[in-house]
């Protein structure tokens, strides 16, 4: 009997041993309890407001869970300190530029912290270190932001309101655009008058082909203006003559000025010397007069009859050798 009792007592402690085994495994699985004893190191992050944040949410990095908040404290005026505690195991991979943002576990879960970024050329985060944060857009922000967007939509809708209107009533170049049509019929024939124009040019274009085949046909004036040194050379040397033509002239011409500038040159004296032009013209006048005298005396002298015989034979030898010369 007290074998049988003993032996019952045992099997009763057994079965109690394994539930409450059982118990503390469902708790510590359940409750990740577990997490509790893994190496851990402490890193801080300041924000300017955590958004609903609390301690033991989790921290990820790269998708991966590595930690959880440990406290929240405020810092400096309106600050808040978080204390994350993140597993030792996963040090090596976030480095000190590494930057957190808050986020959401899914579309309305529980808020999370995510680290991101870090540039391989940094060192790994060490213990106490303060890692920079990036600002997210709360759902607050993203309601402003719709309720400032709403107002701009309103203010674009009530300009348009009153734009459609104005057209509607003929105000303004849209609305005499749209319900005159007289300024229809000009802009129809403004575009006529470029489509002519885009013609014209389009033919000009054509004449300038022409053109630029002549320059390349054999045999022409302009091919070889364009190709035949001999020609080109002969044009220039004859460029280069009428220039020292010009110049020769305007030498000339610089050398004529002067003299009739000077007063005591014989042209500035006739240019500028009343009397001397006096005396020039009253020369002139005698020897014309003086010719006409000297014709009078030689018809004269060839009616004289001692002349007439060799004035005679002077015309007969003219008329002879003006026979012979046809």
């Amino acid at each position: 009997m007290n074998e049988f009792g003993n032996k019952r007592t045992v099997i009763v402690g057994l079965f109690v041993f394994l539930g409450i085994i059982f118990l503390l495994t469902g708790i510590l699985m359940v409750g990740n309890v577990h997490e509790t004893f893994k190496r851990k190191m402490k890193v801080v992050v300041l924000f300017e407001d955590v958004n609903g944040l609390q301690t033991g949410n989790n921290i990820w990095f790269s998708g991966v869970k590595v930690g959880t908040v440990n406290a929240l404290h405020f810092f400096g005026k309106s600050q808040v300190e978080v204390t994350m505690k993140i597993e030792v195991k996963a040090q090596q991979y976030i480095r000190k530029d590494a930057k957190v943002k808050i986020s959401t576990d899914g579309l309305i879960g529980n808020k999370i912290l995510v680290i991101y970024g870090g540039s391989s050329n940094s060192e790994a985060v060490e213990e106490g270190d303060t890692l920079a944060i990036e600002k997210t857009f709360s759902s607050e922000d993203v309601i402003n932001t719709l309720q400032e967007n709403n107002k701009n939509l309103l203010a674009i809708t009530s300009d348009f309101k009153t734009i459609s209107k104005k057209i509607a009533s003929g105000d303004g170049t849209m609305g005499k655009l749209v319900n005159d049509n007289t300024i229809y019929s000009q802009i129809n024939e403004a575009t006529k008058s470029l489509q002519n124009a885009s013609v014209k040019a389009q033919q000009f274009a054509g004449s300038l082909a022409t053109f630029s085949e002549g320059l390349n046909k054999k045999g022409t004036l302009a091919n070889e203006l364009t190709t035949d040194t001999i020609v080109f050379n002969s044009i220039k040397s004859s460029v280069v003559q009428l220039q020292k033509i010009s110049d020769t002239a305007t030498v000339f011409i610089t050398n004529l000025k002067e003299v009739s500038g000077n007063s005591k040159s014989s042209v500035g004296v006739l240019l500028h010397d009343e009397e001397s032009g006096a005396h020039l013209k009253e020369t002139l006048k005698n020897l014309a007069s003086s010719t006409k005298k000297l014709d009078e005396d030689l018809e004269a002298a060839q009616h004289n009859i001692f002349l007439r015989g060799f004035f005679k034979n002077k015309d007969k030898k003219i008329k002879n050798d003006s026979l012979q010369n046809r």
